[in-house]
């Protein structure tokens, strides 16, 4: 017979995206909805370490939806990443009488809930912990789709599509640098959608002579005077890519790091309905005493997968994506 579950924490780890919101909230409302009391465990695995939470019920989260950020806050924790610290952590757990934690973040914040169950069992206090994936840069294995990217993109498209005016205006080169962290699916495919004339990912090996400079005069020849130019942060740094294309061209490109606006502002629809479909599901897997496992999107669809066996799963880059890239910013057809 399944133990019942009375009592979950809930928090959000690493690196803020749009939607954690969301996921929170529908966190929340549903363990409201089964009769589970909730706890908002707030910046992330320090708030455990520290005893730093919340009580929380369905008015708690009112009008968090439409809002970047966390209400809970954020945080990387290097003690947690000691057996001393989880130690602390599993403490405040017990205190609590916490049956379970939803931790919405990155695989680092999978690690470390699994870690965290894995210690409480070695204890003899049993901690289910069910994850919920929530990046801008779309890289968790497990998962087709993570909370953030469709509103990052949205944010980094605005901003190309504003510095394309201008540079358009001046005839110049743009050079854009857009997040990811190690991966290049933000950028590419914000390239397509801003109509780049190149863009450079860590997933291809860059040859500067075909990838940019060749573009840039082909588009030269066939009439084109403004080029923008996408870099993923793996890729390279934009600072130096716009360097090497002065020396290597003679023009003077402008640079632009969007940084962590990326990260901001209110979650898409998209983002909004992901979050909200992931946050039920954590809580239900708990409340059917389905524990340590991560919440994941599959053609469309909203599954829950074996922890471990989620963590070693690792993401093909779909590369047809960079083919498409290719056909549209070939000569025949260089407007942006």
């Amino acid at each position: 017979m399944e133990k019942q579950v009375k009592r979950i924490g809930v928090l959000t780890s690493g690196g803020d995206a749009p939607g954690m919101n969301a996921a929170v909230r529908a966190v929340v409302r549903t363990a409201v909805s089964r009769g589970i009391d909730c706890v908002g465990i707030r910046r992330g695995w320090n708030g455990l370490i520290n005893s730093d939470f919340i009580n929380m019920d369905a008015s708690s989260v009112s009008h968090i939806i439409d809002k970047g950020g966390t209400m809970l806050y954020t945080a990387r924790s290097e003690e947690f990443m000691q057996e001393s610290g989880r130690a602390k952590a599993l403490a405040t757990c017990k205190l609590l009488g916490l049956d379970g934690i939803v931790a919405i973040g990155g695989d680092g914040t999978f690690r470390g809930a699994l870690a965290l169950s894995r210690q409480a069992a070695e204890a003899g206090h049993s901690l289910q912990v069910v994850g919920v994936p929530a990046t801008i840069d779309n890289d968790i294995g497990c998962s087709h789709y993570t909370i953030g990217f469709d509103t990052a993109c949205n944010t980094a498209i605005e901003c190309i599509d504003k510095l394309r005016d201008t540079m358009q205006s001046h005839e110049r080169c743009s050079v854009v640098e857009v997040m990811g962290r190690h991966a290049g699916y933000l950028a590419l495919y914000v390239g397509i959608a801003v109509g780049a004339t190149a863009v450079l990912i860590p997933e291809r090996e860059i040859n500067f002579d075909r990838d940019i400079v060749e573009k840039i005069r082909r588009a030269r020849l066939a009439g084109t005077t403004h080029y923008m130019i996408v870099v993923a942060e793996g890729a390279g740094s934009a600072l130096e890519i716009g360097k090497r294309i002065h020396e290597e061209i003679g023009i003077d490109p402008r640079v632009t790091v969007l940084g962590h606006i990326q990260r901001g502002g209110s979650p898409s629809a998209r983002d909004r309905e992901t979050a909200s479909r992931m946050g039920y599901e954590a809580v239900m897997a708990l409340a059917e005493g389905r524990g340590n496992r991560v919440i994941a999107t599959r053609d469309g669809r909203i599954i829950d997968l074996d922890m471990e066996e989620a963590l070693s799963t690792t993401k093909t880059f779909e590369m047809d994506r960079y083919q498409i890239l290719e056909a549209l910013s070939s000569t025949k057809q260089m407007e942006l």
